[in-house]
């Protein structure tokens, strides 16, 4: 059983910046890929960007060249960087691995994104 723990978010002003964390514990984290995932009120969850066990990267087209996903294996760890954050970042955040079936969802950091 693999369990996140996603820690990081708060209230930022639009440009501004945040670094989201996500502790992995249960498995064998460097063996599979990781992806950050957030749900805006009233949509469903998507997918922000992922890394692959390796560090391939992939983002979605509104966070290209803004947010940067990294991982340390060593700490079970998976990070994304989020600058010149907008107001339609605002959403909570989630971690996961990045595959066709999910481990159970943790409970995701707020990203407030407000003038």
């Amino acid at each position: 059983q693999v369990q996140f723990v996603e820690s990081g978010g708060g209230l930022v002003q639009p440009g501004g910046s945040l670094r989201l964390s996500c502790a992995a514990s249960g498995s064998i984290f460097s063996d599979y890929a990781m992806g950050w995932y957030r749900q805006a009120p009233g949509k469903q969850r998507e997918l922000v960007a992922a890394i692959s066990s390796i560090g391939s990267t992939i983002y979605t087209d509104s966070v290209k060249g803004r947010f940067t996903i990294s991982r340390d294996n060593a700490k079970n760890t998976v990070y994304l960087q989020m600058n010149s954050l907008k107001l339609e970042d605002t959403a909570v955040y989630y971690c996961n691995r990045y595959a066709s079936d999910f481990y159970s969802w943790g409970q995701g950091t707020q990203v407030t994104v407000s003038s």
